[in-house]
This record gives structure tokens, C-alpha cells and sequence, in this order.
């Protein structure tokens, strides 16, 4: 059993240092039994980074709420879907399952903001409000978006026994490296406008499993974090748990994308 103290400890030798801005995936199931809950997990990396640090996670939305027009859903789902989901809550809305349990502790607890937008960052600490205080409504990953500004602030990315094929930071270099051929996702979201439910158009480069470009292959985004922590020579640390890995600046990976 791990306590916030250990696991404050532990980050910090995986390098989360004072002041950092720090972006989190995690699998509390990889962690193991911690006294107090998940909760500490984030707790535990607030302590570390101290009340200079930030803190960022990705929480997206519920299922439905960013899939009508896709094409991947049946046409009958698609109308009982525009029949019958509400408008999306940025608020209350719950965090994408698919995500892990973590970002949803995170979203939940008090000192938490997030922005008004179904690609939803959960954020806290210093720089938390000039991280979400700006989202473009389509092509949310890109310029002027909150992965930006992380990248602005030289911001880290640490990967605590999740999958590496789930970095979000990389949909920032799908979106802005420059690929010809990339995929285009066109689809609906309900939105409240007025008091009034509105399904309002928007794009990305696709951010599905279909991947934002044909020619990606299954995994991509694993391979290029396989690939970048071998460069790093970053085979993770004793920590929670064995497959945790050090912090690395977001500016590296995007030099990685470009190839």
C-alpha cells in the first residue's frame, strides 16, 4: 500500500520538479491499493509540483456527444441520438471513460477548472486558467488551443502505467505538422445556446482510431512513444509502479513527429 507522501516522493525522482507544468496520464489500476484512494494520485503530484506547479489532464466527454457524422454509427443510432441526448454540460458532464478513472478524481475535486469545449482539458495550479482560457472550435488540438499553450510552457508529459498509444499531447502534432493527405472528421454536437439544445457542426483531423492518416499504422502514437523513450534512454522508474516514466518536455516530442 503507497501513501501521498511516497508518491509525491516517487514523482519527484522521476523528475517532477517545483514549478513544473505537468501533463498526466495515468492507470490507477497499474498504482496498486494507496491509502486514502486514487485521489492521492493527483494529490500526491500537487505536492510535488507545489502550488507553483500545474497540473493538466484530458477529459474529453461522454460517449455520443462528438460521434454523430462520424460514420460509424448506424443511421438509426444517429436519429435516436439527435432525438434524445441532451446538450453537453462542460461542468457536469462526466469524463470519457476510455481516459481512465483518474481525470474524472481530478475533475471532481475542489481547486479543479476545465473549458467549455467537448475536447475538455481538466486542469489546476498556477497556470491552470491561461491553459483553458482560449479553445478554437474546430481543429480543437491545434493552434491556439490549450496544447499550445503547453507547449508554450515547456511543459512535461508523464505517463504513469497507462497505454502509450493514448498520448494526447500527439494529436497537437497531427494537427499542426504539416502532412498532405491527413483525414478530415466532420460531425454534430449538441451545444446549448440560449436555454435552447443546438447540434453545431465541427472538424478535426481525425483523432479516431481510424488515425489522421491513412497511412498510420495501428498504434502509432505507441510506436513514436516507444520510439522517443529509446532515444531518452527512459525505461521508467521504481516507483508506484515499474511502468512509470520520466517527465519529458512536450518541444521533444514534436520533435519527434516531424521525423
Amino acid at each position: 500500500m503507497y501513501s501521498r507522501d511516497q508518491l509525491a516522493g516517487d514523482f519527484r525522482k522521476l523528475g517532477v520538479a517545483h514549478g513544473d507544468v505537468v501533463m498526466l496520464h495515468a492507470s490507477v489500476k497499474a498504482v496498486g491499493e494507496i491509502a486514502g484512494g486514487p485521489d492521492q494520485i493527483h494529490l500526491a503530484l500537487k505536492q510535488a509540483l507545489t502550488a507553483e506547479g500545474t497540473l493538466m489532464m484530458y477529459a474529453s466527454c461522454p460517449g455520443y456527444y462528438d460521434e454523430v457524422g462520424r460514420g460509424h454509427l448506424t443511421a438509426d443510432q444517429e436519429k435516436e441520438i439527435l432525438d434524445k441526448l441532451p446538450a453537453f454540460d462542460p461542468l457536469t458532464a462526466r469524463s470519457q471513460r476510455d481516459n481512465g478513472v483518474l481525470v474524472e478524481f481530478l475533475r471532481t475535486y475542489p481547486g479543479s477548472l476545465v473549458n467549455h469545449h467537448v475536447a475538455r482539458f481538466v486542469v489546476w495550479g498556477k497556470h491552470a486558467e491561461y491553459l483553458i482560457s482560449e479553445q478554437p472550435w474546430h481543429y480543437p488540438f491545434g493552434f491556439g488551443s490549450p496544447l499550445d499553450r503547453f507547449l508554450e510552457l515547456e511543459g512535461k508529459i508523464h505517463l504513469l502505467g497507462c497505454d502509450h498509444d493514448n498520448v494526447t499531447f500527439l494529436h497537437y502534432a497531427e494537427h499542426v505538422v504539416d502532412i498532405p493527405g491527413k483525414r478530415i472528421a466532420r460531425y454534430r454536437v449538441p451545444v446549448d445556446e440560449n436555454g435552447v439544445r443546438v447540434w453545431r457542426d465541427m472538424e478535426e483531423f481525425d483523432t479516431s482510431d481510424l488515425r489522421a492518416h491513412p497511412n498510420w499504422p495501428d498504434r502509432f502514437f505507441a510506436n513514436l512513444v516507444d520510439a522517443f523513450l529509446e532515444t531518452k534512454r527512459d525505461r521508467g522508474g521504481a516507483s508506484a509502479t515499474p511502468r512509470a516514466t520520466c517527465c519529458q518536455r512536450a518541444n521533444c516530442w514534436i520533435s519527434l513527429s516531424r521525423g
